[in-house]
């Protein structure tokens, strides 16, 4: 995770273009070589912020219990956070992150390819709960409308962050934007 915030805190004083490899390494107190060894790019450093999220969705998704409502849902992450210990400095530099996808578009296709590569492990989670296929276009569907969702949410809270680098991080206004986002993808787009 050391890794990841250097890269973002390079990353937001210098630019992605003007950081290299070294600077991210020598930041981390890692070797360089052992930075390669983990990551194939220096826009990857800045994956484990992104999972760190996806690992917590994924699992209070998977006890999801017929009857649950979008607010237990995000009452459930919220809490798993609190027991979890999750700082608000982690949160803040994802939240960073995140706003600098709006102007560094290798860190965009970043934070897009993520988006596209864990619509399959939700779709695993609802398929589990469902008792339907993984390859079911209801849940593939579903899948995907989730991952936007939060990451519609989590985008809206990091534009409405300063620059730079935050502290802290308003958790409130995540879980608000979570469950406003997750509750307009259930209710869809009305009728037809």
């Amino acid at each position: 995770m050391e890794i990841a915030y250097e890269a973002v805190r390079l990353f937001t004083s210098k630019g992605v273009a003007a950081t290299s490899v070294d600077e991210i390494a020598n930041g981390a107190g890692v070797s360089t070589r052992t930075l390669r060894r983990y990551f194939t790019t220096k826009e990857s450093c800045v994956q484990p912020l992104l999972t760190t999220g996806l690992a917590k969705v994924t699992r209070v998704l998977g006890d999801w219990q017929p009857g649950n409502t979008i607010s237990q849902v995000v009452d459930e992450l919220a809490a798993l956070d609190s027991a979890s210990g999750t700082h608000s400095s982690d949160l803040a530099m994802t939240l960073t992150l995140i706003r600098l996808t709006r102007t560094e578009p290798s860190l965009r296709a970043v934070w897009l390819q993520f988006q596209h590569d864990h619509e399959p492990a939700i779709a695993q989670v609802l398929a589990a709960c469902t008792g339907m296929s993984v390859e079911d276009l209801q849940i593939k569907t579903k899948a995907a409308m989730i991952v936007a969702a939060m990451c519609a949410a989590a985008e809206h809270v990091a534009q409405q962050s300063g620059d730079g680098l935050p502290e802290q991080a308003d958790t409130e206004a995540l879980w608000a934007a979570t469950r406003t986002a997750l509750q307009t993808a259930v209710e869809g787009v009305g009728p037809t």
